[in-house]
């Protein structure tokens, strides 16, 4: 079972100023660069986005009220735990009208992967498992994560749970938890 801690994250400031990204984890592509990305970021001022080409992004607000996205002059109001998908090469910028926000960013390879964000609440009567492909980060609650050979460990704000189908992580307890998928692109799809 892998648990990634948040508290052991580095923050890396953005080229604008305007934030810090810590990457929770990243699958490597053929060119160097990578297919697909899940972090967290904290947004402190508005501004431009970083383009990324060739890739989708689904950002989801898990920390303050409101962001205010303008993509490709289409402006969008994101709220907490309301995932928004978007084409990562496009003009895009913030406003933050309710302060600084915290953001869960997943970012994928457009011909590579598809990600998805899923916000489930948890239950202290069903444990929620975590599958080969995906990434479960507790956003707030109290919560353990536990496979079939060890003993239930505690998780704290923001850390990261990485699924296995060969003895799935399950996770319990009291909160929000954002469930990521990251599914190959076939071809045909």
């Amino acid at each position: 079972m892998q648990i990634i801690r948040f508290a052991e994250l580095k923050a890396e400031p953005w080229r604008n100023g305007g934030g810090v990204t810590r990457e929770i984890a990243r699958q490597g592509a053929a060119d160097g660069g990578w297919d697909w990305r899940v972090s967290i970021a904290d947004v402190a001022k508005a501004g431009d986005f970083s383009a990324f080409p060739g890739m989708e992004r689904v950002l989801t607000v898990i920390e303050g009220e409101l962001l205010l996205l303008t993509v490709d002059g289409a402006e969008q109001p994101l709220e907490k735990y309301r995932p928004f998908r978007f084409d990562g090469g496009a003009a895009t910028a913030a406003k933050l009208p309710t302060g600084d926000i915290r953001d869960l960013n997943v970012i994928t390879r457009t011909a590579a992967f598809k990600g998805y964000t899923s916000i489930i609440e948890l239950s202290k009567k069903r444990a929620h498992p975590v599958f080969e492909g995906q990434l479960a980060v507790l956003l707030q609650g109290q919560a353990t994560v536990s496979d079939s050979g060890t003993e239930p460990l505690e998780l704290g704000r923001y850390d990261a749970v990485v699924g296995s189908d060969a003895d799935s992580p399950e996770v319990l307890g009291r909160g929000f938890l954002a469930v990521v998928s990251l599914d190959p692109v076939t071809a045909g799809n």
